[in-house]
């Protein structure tokens, strides 16, 4: 008989405790759902034979690690490993080198492993809030496909430097790191794709001038925060009044301007800095708002029942299961 093509399977909420050695060929797994369970492991020969899994919800189950052969992964684009207790990722995460989206909320990461950003060149989307990071690895700031930075309910004491390098970031949250994050680098106003800015309810008093400079910034949220800098009758006043205070304030200042034109230079020589013409920065937004209203399927969508081609969960583990049906 002819193998058929698995493509999805989903083995969520089926009280699972650990996993049984499935009688068949994992490589023909695109999307696997293994959410909503009570494993606390999962087997390394497993994950070593899903050579062609392009997403992986592992999310809401007991796991405190993953296993090496994660980085096996090279197809992996879409990994959802929210709601468990990992203390922290392998570092054959690396080689998932396709990876785009990366769900880690609600676990317990102290750190994030140094490469993750110049290894990761693909990454979209990194998620990790409601954890225990204490700083953000530098090398986040190689990845310039960066679109969503979600770091909230975090200890961060601070953000890495380097940021200006992430010209397509459009949404950062780093909310509600409470006593810890106190400051903003300087470099977060020359975020020139940035749409959306969280960092409500820390302890931010002064904020960097250069967040004048984000011109298409639409939300921005600085509640909870003991700010002196701009005044909270400017603050209150919204976005553009904060703005517009900020632009006056560095254009009042000799020092706020050299230092501009150092990070202006600095970005024309990494290349990061391209000075689109007006048709061209009107293309690029459009590309952008294209992402956002047409992202793709959201990771808790995926490898659910709704999809057609789905073996049952007995067929497919049972050492039972007739080659011949």
């Amino acid at each position: 008989m002819k193998e058929e093509k698995l493509g999805n399977v989903d083995l969520s909420g089926m009280s699972l405790d650990v996993l049984p050695n499935p009688p068949l060929n994992l490589a023909i797994i695109t999307t696997l759902d293994l959410s909503n369970n009570n494993l606390e492991s999962i087997p390394e020969s497993l994950t070593a034979r899903l050579l062609n899994v392009v997403a992986l919800d592992i999310h809401s189950n007991q796991l405190k690690s993953l296993p090496n052969s994660i980085g096996c992964l090279s197809k992996l684009k879409i990994l959802n490993v929210s709601g468990n207790l990992i203390e922290s990722f392998p570092k054959t995460i690396q080689n998932c080198r396709s990876l785009e989206e990366l769900n880690a909320n609600f676990n317990k990461l102290t750190t994030l492993p140094d490469n993750v950003g110049s290894e990761l060149l693909n990454l979209k989307k990194l998620s990790v809030n409601s954890n225990k990071l204490r700083f953000l690895p530098s090398s986040i700031s190689h990845v310039t496909t960066l679109r969503v930075l979600d770091a909230r309910l975090n200890c961060l004491a601070f953000l890495p430097e380097g940021m200006e390098n992430l010209i397509n970031l459009e949404v950062l949250n780093v909310s509600q790191n409470f006593q810890c994050l106190d400051t903003l680098p300087y470099s977060i106003g020359l975020l020139s794709s940035l749409i959306e800015l969280d960092i409500s309810y820390n302890q931010i008093t002064t904020l960097p001038e250069s967040i004048g400079l984000l011109k298409n910034l639409k939300k921005f949220s600085v509640d909870g925060n003991p700010l002196v800098s701009p005044p909270m009758d400017i603050v209150e006043r919204g976005l553009f009044a904060v703005k517009e205070y900020l632009l006056v304030k560095m254009n009042q200042s000799p020092k706020s301007q050299m230092k501009r034109k150092s990070w202006l230079g600095k970005l024309v020589s990494y290349k990061t800095f391209h000075g689109r013409t007006k048709a061209q920065e009107e293309k690029a937004r459009e590309e952008r708002e294209g992402f956002i209203m047409n992202h793709q399927q959201s990771i808790d969508g995926l490898a659910s029942p709704r999809y057609t081609q789905m073996f049952s969960p007995r067929r497919l583990f049972s050492p039972k299961r007739n080659s011949t049906s």
